[in-house]
């Protein structure tokens, strides 16, 4: 009967400490993990619509010698200035603005738009033999904006040269 009682009591107060400190210690190191993930993935888009300018760029310099020259409009267009879309979008992301896009004739010959909705407005500015192409964004809404660059010019051999800037990650 005295063996029945005590395979009944349950957990001790201090083992229920021990898995309290041991998810407090896995909380601690997950969760600024999570965090720099989440900021990573956010930067990821970025990256990946500026080489989709830099590919198109480096084709059309091949097919006519020349990059696109024009200035095209800051799309999406942002509202009130900001870098932010303010709850515009879903999760503060932008509307998307294929037809802004397509009305524009230098992202019309860059062959670029975006269909989905987004973190970052860009731009581009190009002549002949260089241009610069910029991703503007405010990943968190706090007024602290984080802008991808490329750049594409002429080598000496007559080639054309992009090179991407990705800024370093910040606790933003």
């Amino acid at each position: 009967m005295k063996l029945l009682k005590k395979a009944q009591r349950g957990f001790t107060l201090i083992e229920l400490m021990i898995v309290v400190a041991i998810i407090g210690i896995l909380a601690i190191v997950a969760i600024p993990n999570f965090m720099d993930y989440i900021r990573r993935s956010k930067k990821t888009e970025a990256s990946l619509q500026l080489d989709s300018i830099s590919k198109s760029s480096k084709r059309i310099f091949a097919e006519t010698a020349s990059y696109i020259v024009g200035t095209a409009a800051t799309k999406p267009t942002k509202p009130g200035g900001g870098g932010c879309c303010g709850g515009l979008g879903p999760n503060n992301h932008c509307l998307p603005d294929s037809a802004g896009f397509a009305a524009d004739p230098t992202w019309k010959q860059l062959d670029f738009h975006i269909e989905e909705p987004t973190l970052f407005y860009y731009d581009y500015t190009g002549t002949a033999t260089t241009f610069l192409a910029k991703a503007t964004g405010d990943l968190n809404c706090n007024n602290k904006e984080i802008v991808y660059t490329l750049t594409g010019s002429v080598s000496t051999t007559g080639n054309p040269v992009v090179i991407p800037f990705e800024p370093p990650l910040s606790d933003d």
